[in-house]
């Protein structure tokens, strides 16, 4: 999997604006400020401030907020 790098710089963190990191192999977005992450889902950002995973919770293996 590979995200778009021009697609990754203009991507931020719908909550509080500040750019977001791959992590996990591309399978998610972190936002450092907010400590959470953004899962990709089939190549596509779910940017979207409900279906964050707190960074914590997405290290322990958990890759949804369901």
């Amino acid at each position: 999997m590979s995200l778009n790098k021009e697609l990754l710089e203009i991507l931020a963190c719908p909550k509080c604006r500040q750019p977001v990191e791959p992590v996990d192999n591309e399978r998610g977005l972190k936002c450092a400020q907010c400590k959470v992450v953004y899962p990709v889902r089939d190549e596509i950002p779910v940017m979207l401030v409900e279906e964050a995973v707190p960074a914590e919770l997405w290290e322990q293996g958990q890759r949804s907020v369901k």
